[in-house]
Formats: structure tokens, sequence, C-alpha cells
């Protein structure tokens, strides 16, 4: 009898709740790449570690290619990072950690490929190919996956994969057990901004003997919410947010310098190419408008989540086959939100699904979302997802089998 994935529900269960009880942030999780490693083992993986990172690799090899044929090879992965944020969701399960939190639901997603690889291996001597399951640290700014390519990931079978697959949850937004696709750009392209305004420090009730960083820094914010309605067709948008502003120590001190960062979301190369050059030309000129001087860095960072048509279509089959066709929900526009998942899939097809994690019965509307020290994700999402993760391995492996051989020319990069 194959192994069920409602049969794993406690053990996904617990394995969450241990996860989520130690977090750890950033491209170094010790604690939690220990715990992968204890649920991972006893099965017939072939495990390796990052080098610059505590990421896990696991390679599973199908027992049903003929000698002879290629392998075909998917690949899944799961981001395993936390946030620096002081959780308040008050679960009875709370992040023993002060200042560190499984935010982004993260801790799911771990589980949820733990329990893939469960059932994966139950049917290992019938896959007509192998599967990687990549777990991926700091997800959250650290460019894990970045990382994980550069250390080989995508060729740890032996051959690049043929695709991949990730998922994601939401603590809002989508109802409860909803699924989300989107075939082309799905999410955002994410950089950063960081501004220093040098000026002159002086007394408060005279700043006309000093040059005032922090009015400049104040109008630089309002100039750069100008430029997005400006500069940008309305058709193809940016967002462009402030969350960092610091100047001063006293209120009727003037201080030397003042510094803000920004986050920047695009959609469109032709966008993120045109604010790479524009704001720096922006606030520079602000900057010398008041003989000022500006240090403004703006730093790439996620490229634009692009999902493959063809891959799209095959995990929205799968999500119908495995979970209803009501479970499914195609996005008509893409989310502003950004993913390091993205770099995957600018060298080999896939897709990216979202999983809805709000408590059953709240508004998905109002409930606290992602990255909230609310945020509350439902444990009752983890068979779904640990199911969808094998079924799109299995039924990928099986199309990919089936279809003609073609030349494979590249190597993991």
């Amino acid at each position: 009898m194959p192994l069920e994935a409602h049969e794993l529900t406690d053990e996904l269960i617990r394995f969450r709740h241990e996860l989520h009880q130690e977090p750890e942030v950033g491209l170094v999780l010790p604690r939690t790449q220990e715990k992968v490693l204890r649920e991972l083992d006893g099965l017939p993986l072939e495990i390796s570690t990052g080098q610059d990172t505590t990421s896990v690799t696991a390679v599973l090899r199908g027992g049903g290619v003929a000698e002879g044929d290629e392998r075909p090879v998917v690949l899944l992965r799961a981001d395993m990072d936390a946030l620096p944020v002081q959780e308040r969701a008050g679960v009875d399960f709370t992040s023993r950690l002060d200042g560190a939190m499984h935010a982004c639901g993260h801790d799911l997603h771990t589980s949820m490929l733990t329990g893939a690889a469960r059932l994966l291996a139950d049917r290992v001597d019938r896959l007509p190919g192998d599967v990687v399951l990549m777990f991926q640290p700091g997800e959250e700014g650290y460019d894990g996956a970045f990382v994980m390519l550069r250390e080989g990931v995508l060729g740890a079978a032996g051959r690049t994969v043929d695709t991949a697959y990730a998922m994601h949850v939401f603590s809002g937004m989508a109802p409860h057990g909803q699924l989300l696709t989107k075939p082309g750009v799905m999410m955002s392209a994410s950089d950063g901004l960081e501004v220093v305004v040098h000026g002159a420090g002086g007394h408060g009730s005279a700043p006309h003997h000093a040059k005032d960083p922090v009015t400049t820094a104040a109008e630089m914010v309002t100039a750069l919410q100008v430029m997005v309605t400006r500069q940008l067709d309305m058709f193809d948008p940016a967002v462009l947010t402030v969350g960092l502003l610091q100047a001063g120590t006293k209120r009727n001190v003037i201080p030397d310098s003042a510094r803000f960062e920004a986050t920047i979301r695009t959609f469109s190369e032709a966008n993120r190419e045109h604010l790479q050059r524009a704001i720096p030309r922006l606030l520079e000129g602000i900057a010398a408008a008041h003989g000022l001087e500006a240090e403004v860095h703006y730093r790439t960072e996620y490229p634009r989540t692009v999902t493959d048509l063809t891959e799209t279509e095959h995990a929205e089959r799968i999500i119908g086959s495995l979970l209803g066709e009501e479970r499914m929900t195609r996005l008509a526009t893409p989310v502003s939100g950004s993913e390091d998942f993205s770099h995957v899939l600018d060298q080999v097809p896939g897709t990216f699904i979202g999983l809805g994690a709000v408590t059953p019965g709240a508004d998905p509307q109002t409930a606290a979302f992602n990255h909230s020290p609310l945020a509350i994700f439902d444990d009752g999402v983890l068979t779904d997802g640990a199911a969808l993760y094998a079924e799109l391995a299995t039924s990928r492996l099986a199309s990919l089998a089936a279809e003609p051989a073609t030349p494979h020319t590249s190597d993991a990069a």
C-alpha cells in the first residue's frame, strides 16, 4: 500500500512546530539544517550540504528508468530561513528566540518538502527519473538561491534539472487551501536604495547658518513618489517604499547628515533599467540644488519571477486532479512581492505556486499578512502541500520520460 500524505499529518505538524519554535535568520541556519537532516535520515537519498550556506541538497534516484535511457530530473525547492521579527501571534508553539520569527511561513515549506521526500521515497522503485530536493537558507534578502546555484544545485543529479517547482504559503490574501498560479511575470523584481545626504550641522534656531540634510531628505522621499507617477506608464507600474528614515539626535540640533533606505519593485526590465538611471540623477540633483551632497547606492537584487507557461499549465492540471479545480485560482495580475527562486526560473523552466494558509474561517483580506508579527499560518495545509510537491515531481518525470529524447547541452551553473 503506497504511503498517503494524510498518514504524515501528525509528523508534519510536529516538525513544523519544532522549526517554528527555533527560527534562524540568514544564510547560516545550523539548527534548522540539523533538523532537516534528521527528518531525511534513513531515506534513500544522496545528501550534500552547502559550503557557503547551511543548505541541504538531496537527490532521490528513481528506479523506473531503463538502463541506457536519459534520466529526467525535477527540482523541488523549500526555503528554510526566518525573519528578524518579534512574534506576537500568540500560538502555543511560539518562537522561543527573541527577535526571530517564522513570519513568512518557511517552516511550512520545509516541513512540506520533507513530507514530499517521504512520499517520493515510498515510490522510488517506480519513479522514471530523479528528484532534487533543494532546502535553501537565506531567501529573506540574502539571495540564498543564487548561492546554491553557484554551488551547483541544478546539477546535483549529474545533469541540469529539466524543470523546477516551488510553493509559498500566505497568511492572508488567499482563502484557506486555495492554490494560486500565474504564467509569465508572477512576482516583481526587487532592488534596494540607500541614500546618505551630507549637509552641515548647526543650531535649530539658525538654519541659515547650516545646511539642513533633513529637509532635503524629506524632499527626496516625496520626489521619488512623484517620479513613479510621472515617469512610468501607469499600466506598467512600480512600487517604491521608503522603509527607513534616520536623522538627528535632538529637536533643536540640525544634524550633519540624514539617511534613508527604500525598496523598489518593478514588473518590466524597461522600468527597472530606467529607475536605475533616473533615481540617482534625481536625488543628486535635489541635493545639489540645496548646496548639499548625496551618496546614492542603487542595488539590484532579485529579478522578476517569471514562470513557464507549459510548467504552469502542468501544475494546474495536477492541482485540479489531486485537490479539485475549485481549489485553484489563476492570478490576473502579478504579486508585488519578490522571490530569489526567480534565479532558478531564469535558468530552467518551472513555476511558482501560492498556497493560502490563513486560519479557517478568518477573512483573508484582513488577516495579518506575511512578515507581520501577528501572522498565523494554519497547519491544515501541510499534507496538501506535501502531496502536491510529490505529485508535481512524479507526474512531470513521467511526462518527461515519455517525450522524445533531446540533446542536453548545458551543465549546472
